[in-house]
């Protein structure tokens, strides 16, 4: 059939059509203008614009703790979203730079993708181990959860020793109670924050942080291999306005309260379990966050984003730990809550 083919008509069946032959020269015109269009002094001279841009990011990530707090806490807005600021800008430059064709765009680039690998590169690996003494779970259960026994049950599902929930309520609080019971037979709850055991429960108490009413406390874990100081706090919450910037003074003004309770503890080994409403490059949360290690930061697998639970953007929900070696850190399937559960296990 193959040979009468050909004979009838005078060509192979493997040669290309008249069709296939338009596309192949529009394919190879098309390749050609591409080429040609990076080639010559051009390609350094446009996307200048471009260029500067790139420059500007990597600038702003390196000095990012220069931006002043004065004006709108614009610095510690900066810093929560920090990861962002690469992750979205750097890709929307590389198009720019592609369209224009510019090479010294492209080159200027290379600024800021390096200078966001050194600040965030080791997130992008985990750096989870196996095992443990001690599994730790903290939870902004939200206020308007609909369904407490249900995020109970989805927290205790974890298989935790400790449990730390936040933003309890005095209606929801009997459900939590209940559902928990039967895996977790110590606990205590101060205000509107909670500290659920496997092990026995002593000292415990309220910590003041300077909001009028009980959002943190200290209570001491009897674990088997040792005791452990552990703190569960919800931070006051802040946000965007239009017309004031990131308000975030009394939160940070309860981050020095709750920094301050933490240098004076006794024990060696220390564990903060709670929502923040900051994340670890926030300055506001220096009084805390140079005295303890992120579990995450030291032991999680990628960035641990914990809020908006349908989308999550910021790591806000924190395990920090002090005289304890952490094992591994994660986050925990979304519940009835806005924010994810975290969790982390550490050696003692």
């Amino acid at each position: 059939m193959a040979q009468a083919y050909a004979e009838e008509t005078g060509h192979d069946r493997d040669e290309p059509g008249p069709v296939r032959s338009r596309v192949r020269r529009l394919i190879d015109s098309r390749g050609r203008r591409l080429i040609n269009g990076w080639r010559g002094r051009d390609v350094w001279r446009r996307g200048l614009v471009v260029a500067g841009c790139a420059v500007l990011l990597a600038l702003l990530m390196i000095l990012h703790a220069q931006v002043p707090n004065d004006v709108g806490n614009l610095g510690s807005l900066l810093e929560t979203f920090l990861p962002w600021i690469g992750m979205v800008t750097i890709p929307v430059l590389l198009a720019c730079a592609l369209f224009r064709r510019s090479a010294s765009a492209l080159v200027a680039l290379l600024l800021p993708v390096i200078v966001w690998l050194n600040l965030f590169g080791g997130l992008l690996t985990s750096k989870s181990g196996s095992g443990g003494d001690l599994t730790v779970v903290t939870h902004n259960v939200n206020a308007d959860n609909s369904d407490p026994a249900g995020t109970a049950r989805d927290v205790a599902a974890s298989g935790a020793h400790v449990v730390a929930l936040e933003e309890l309520t005095a209606d929801a609080l009997p459900a939590y109670e209940r559902a928990l019971k039967s895996a977790y037979p110590y606990h205590t709850v101060k205000g509107t924050v909670g500290l659920w055991s496997a092990y026995p429960i002593k000292d415990a108490r309220a910590v003041d942080i300077k909001m009028g009413w009980t959002r943190a406390l200290r209570a001491t874990v009897a674990a088997p291999k040792g005791e452990v100081a552990v703190y569960v706090a919800h931070l006051p919450s802040v946000r965007v306005k239009f017309d004031a910037g990131f308000t975030a003074g009394q939160r940070d003004d309860s981050a020095e309260a709750l920094g301050k309770a933490i240098s004076h503890e006794r024990l060696a080994n220390v564990i903060l379990l709670g929502d923040l409403n900051g994340t670890m490059n926030d300055r506001a949360l220096a009084p805390v966050t140079s005295q303890l290690r992120s579990a995450q930061g030291a032991a999680g697998d990628g960035f641990g984003f914990s809020w908006p639970a349908s989308f999550p953007m910021a790591r806000i929900d924190q395990i920090m730990v002090r005289g304890v070696e952490p094992v591994s850190a994660w986050t925990l399937p979304e519940t009835g809550s806005d924010h994810l559960p975290v969790a982390a296990s550490v050696n003692l």
